[in-house]
């Protein structure tokens, strides 16, 4: 048997039962008077004007697939710049493509009307 596995066989069920012990004693313990205004959603303290199954402008989805994306961006340009002397050239122009076609994108959005919120 691998010895570098051990610690892993006692903190495994501890990282299991602690959640596990959580949730029951919080559900058999914790305070139980529900009513009808504790049952309804609201987002940051605002009663919704509608019901949820209302569909969405496509500007919120613009934002989310634009957060997703420059947030992949941050992941592959903060290894990159570590690396930066080790990937040379290549490298350099490997990212600046990236970043355009990044760029274009931006650019896409922002004539279609996507960061605008009115």
């Amino acid at each position: 048997m691998d010895y570098s596995y051990t610690p892993l066989l006692f903190v495994l069920p501890l990282a299991i039962m602690i959640p596990a012990v959580m949730i029951v004693l919080g559900a058999k313990l914790g305070p139980k008077k529900p009513s009808e205004a504790k049952s309804v959603p609201y987002e940051s303290g605002i009663a919704p004007p509608t019901s949820a199954e209302q569909r969405f402008p496509v500007r919120f989805y613009l934002v989310a697939v634009s957060f997703l994306l420059f947030d992949i961006e941050a992941v592959f340009l903060f290894p990159w710049a570590v690396r930066f002397d080790a990937l040379g050239w290549f490298g350099f122009w490997a990212m600046s493509i990236f970043l355009g076609i990044l760029v274009l994108g931006l650019v896409y959005e922002w004539r279609k009307g996507g960061l605008e919120w009115t």
